[in-house]
């Protein structure tokens, strides 16, 4: 964990950081300030933390940033994801976090199967493929859909997910937009809500990776909620963010999309929840696109695989 000042110096690694089992698509991951930063300089990161010699999982941990020291105090993890998977198994890791208007966290665990996919995202006895919602002391966020249910976790808020990479708030109406990964076709967006079914892996929008059928090969079926948009072929969907600044007048009621397998920032011109165009955005950089944020100063902030932060500008 570093951190990028204005003058685009980049710090050494910040002390006190957990010890991160990273292998394959898992590692130390995403990042978020608590809204009362400034005040209280609190972060939740996500990270995957060894079990044994062979497992490992998702957690969401908590610490203070003590700027002068350089060092995060006060660590601690305040959840974990249920099971604990072989490490090989490092694919569709998810961890955004987006932190909601009440101060609840949502955050993303991806499905981590292999070829040909499991169905645990369908089963609510486990977190793997699911949105949770969690308090900042990691606990089931009150009025989350299961809380009480038999056989079902109580920190679960959606499910039916595979890979989700991107993960916001939307700025306005204050709901929680996501993009996740398909196999080959079906990259989508969402609007994860209360207790609903995204459809992974019973319904989807692509196949699998050896190119055949996944499960029936149907895009549909009652109780399960169809995408806003997707992709075929897939561009890899990665950070995302509504566009809130005033630099580009233009760019006003868009939505940013990183894309990672497709090497470009996707701008969509959005209608309420409908795309209605695509700008494909930084195409000579040849980068993955891992992320994309919002900066203070009306500028977008685009993060690349390759080490490099692109700041987006008027000319």
């Amino acid at each position: 964990m570093r951190v990028l000042d204005k003058s685009g110096t980049l710090s050494e690694p910040v002390k006190n950081v957990p010890a991160v089992a990273a292998i394959g698509q898992v590692g130390l991951l995403d990042v978020a300030l608590d809204p009362a930063f400034a005040a209280n300089h609190r972060i939740f990161f996500t990270y995957s933390e060894a079990v044994g010699e062979n497992d490992s999982q998702m957690v969401v941990a908590r610490a203070t940033f003590d700027e002068g020291a350089h060092a995060l105090n006060d660590v601690s993890v305040i959840f974990r994801a249920n099971p604990p998977l072989p490490k090989r198994q490092s694919a569709n890791a998810g961890g955004r976090i987006a932190i909601a208007r009440d101060g609840n966290l949502f955050v993303t665990i991806g499905d981590r199967s292999q070829s040909p996919p499991w169905d645990r995202a369908q089963q609510l006895d486990n977190h793997l493929g699911k949105m949770i919602r969690i308090t900042p002391d990691g606990k089931p966020a009150p009025g989350n859909p299961f809380i009480g249910k038999a056989g079902a976790l109580p920190e679960i808020w959606s499910y039916g997910h595979r890979s989700e990479e991107g993960l916001t708030i939307h700025p306005t109406t204050g709901e929680l937009w996501e993009t996740e990964h398909g196999p080959r076709g079906g990259d989508e967006i969402n609007t994860p809500e209360a207790g609903k079914n995204y459809g992974w892996p019973v319904i989807v929008h692509g196949i699998d990776y050896p190119g055949t059928t996944i499960g029936r090969g149907i895009t549909e079926q009652p109780g399960m909620e169809q995408p806003h948009y997707y992709w075929d072929p897939v561009i890899a969907p990665s950070g995302l963010a509504f566009y809130t600044g005033t630099l580009f007048p233009q760019w006003k009621d868009s939505l940013f999309v990183g894309a990672l397998r497709g090497q470009f920032l996707d701008r969509l011109t959005m209608n309420g929840k409908r795309v209605v165009s695509e700008e494909p955005l930084l195409v000579d950089q040849n980068a993955r696109i891992r992320d994309v944020r919002m900066g203070p100063d009306g500028a977008v902030y685009v993060l690349a695989d390759n080490g490099k932060l692109f700041k987006l500008t008027p000319k």
